[in-house]
């Protein structure tokens, strides 16, 4: 079946197209540059979830030769696809010349975004966070650039561990109009299946303060008349009771829905910290690189933070219960703090490998693709051992601490974090944990509790 594709310019970056209602997103991956020619992968994924599906060239979509490149007028796709190529080859200061050159050929939409985006890649892998900032705040507020996609890109690690990541965040969550509302909305979205009745009491919270309000309007002149006085004065106890009433009930329902307001931004924050801890990336003891998300509904990964010695220590305690720990599904994740500037991860081109940052299928999907999910999972199950490897430990440090300081404890204390099957954060607790503890708390991964987690 000949698969034609309309335009091959993105090796790590997500398209939406304005035409399309699914939630379907095509990535382009480049391949080997041995070939003479560039290759491109297409793979179908959701927003946490990607497959490789089919190859195809981007030099032509016929089978007729494409011309020369000299007897070609040079187009925003073109320049794309060329700066890739440089890309690739580690020439990122050309790179960035011929996405910018396709900012200049009235390029659509979708080259603009994908332009816009892949130089805030190659500023990224300089170093330079403010410029890849405003290059991804570019593509967010004008070219619909969805905010999961910088989650994802595993060539933006370096980036999102800065603070000028945090701040793009920080915006996005928000929901401010140099950003757009997408990922505010996305956010809103999933704290409404956790918190259904927010929107109830919402509604209770203004129609209640608008009756007493109305109520307020007409007692007023009443209490002026009482404290006057006179034949048919209202009487003035009673008057006021009602005026108390009316004023204490506004007062309190305000504050209930402000406070309402304020328990929705924490959640839409945790929510946020949720999603960035769901991408960041482990080595399993089989030297395979996974994001975190990958490991939902297999284990309950222990994060144990602090220096070197504290953490060894605990590690050194938890082989004593072992056995029992593995039977609980638990998985440690020790990070030592400043760990970034001891070690620094073999990097290999730009970013994971496809294999190692490619997602498992999502359900919904057809009965091949959640087959494959399945037997992806097995085998994903199988690698996975007692302890996990921290990758790019700069953003899991800047996620620990973050999580810190939404807990009230100081950033850079020695704290253990568990989380659920899930993926969501199960509880905290400064110093180490108590292994003994720990094993009378979680179910084993056969129980019926751990079932309901997942």
């Amino acid at each position: 079946m000949a698969v034609v594709a309309s335009l091959g310019v993105l090796h790590h970056y997500s398209f939406y197209p304005s035409s399309s209602s699914s939630s379907t997103i095509r990535r382009w991956h480049p391949l080997s540059n041995k070939a003479k020619r560039p290759f491109w992968t297409w793979t179908l994924a959701d927003s946490a979830h990607s497959s490789s599906l089919i190859c195809l060239s981007s030099s032509s979509s016929s089978s007729s030769p494409s011309p020369s490149p000299e007897a070609t007028t040079p187009t925003a796709e073109s320049c794309i696809n060329l700066g890739l190529s440089l890309f690739s080859k580690g020439r990122v200061k050309d790179a960035l010349l011929q996405f910018d050159t396709a900012l200049t050929l009235d390029p659509n939409p979708i080259e603009a975004q994908a332009a816009f985006y892949n130089k805030a890649c190659c500023h990224a892998y300089r170093g330079e966070g403010k410029k890849a900032a405003d290059c991804l705040r570019t593509a967010l507020k004008e070219y619909n650039l969805k905010f999961g996609t910088i989650l994802n890109d595993p060539d933006l690690a370096s980036f999102r561990a800065l603070p000028e990541f945090k701040e793009l965040q920080e915006e996005a969550r928000l929901g401010g109009e140099d950003i757009g509302y997408s990922f505010r909305r996305d956010l809103k979205l999933i704290s409404e299946v956790q918190a259904p009745f927010r929107g109830v009491r919402r509604f209770f919270y203004v129609a209640l303060s608008a009756a007493a309000g109305i109520s307020l309007f007409f007692t007023i002149p009443r209490l002026y008349r009482a404290i006057k006085g006179g034949d048919g004065a209202p009487d003035l106890w009673e008057t006021t009771a009602n005026a108390g009433i009316n004023i204490g009930g506004i007062v309190v329902l305000v504050a209930l829905f402000l406070w309402d307001n304020k328990k929705e931004e924490e959640q839409l924050a945790q929510i946020s910290r949720n999603e960035t801890l769901s991408r960041l990336p482990l080595r399993l003891s089989t030297n395979r690189v996974v994001e975190l998300v990958q490991l939902r509904d297999t284990v309950r990964p222990v994060i144990l933070a602090g220096n070197k010695e504290t953490v060894s220590l605990a590690l050194q305690k938890a082989e004593r219960f072992r056995t029992e720990l593995l039977r609980r599904g638990v998985l440690l994740v020790p990070v030592i703090w400043g760990q970034n500037s001891e070690k620094q991860v073999e990097k290999k081109g730009f970013g994971l490998s496809l294999k190692a940052a490619a997602s498992l299928p999502s359900l919904g999907e057809d009965f091949d693709q959640r087959a494959q999910s399945i037997v992806a999972k097995s085998k994903l199950k199988a690698e996975v051992r007692f302890k996990a490897e921290v990758v790019s430990p700069v953003e899991w440090e800047r996620w620990i601490k973050d999580q810190q300081k939404s807990e009230g404890v100081t950033p850079g204390e020695d704290v253990y974090i568990i989380l659920r099957l899930d993926g969501r954060v199960r509880r905290s607790g400064k110093g180490m944990p108590d292994w003994q503890q720990i094993v009378k708390e979680l179910p084993e991964m056969d129980a019926l509790l751990s079932k309901l987690e997942r």
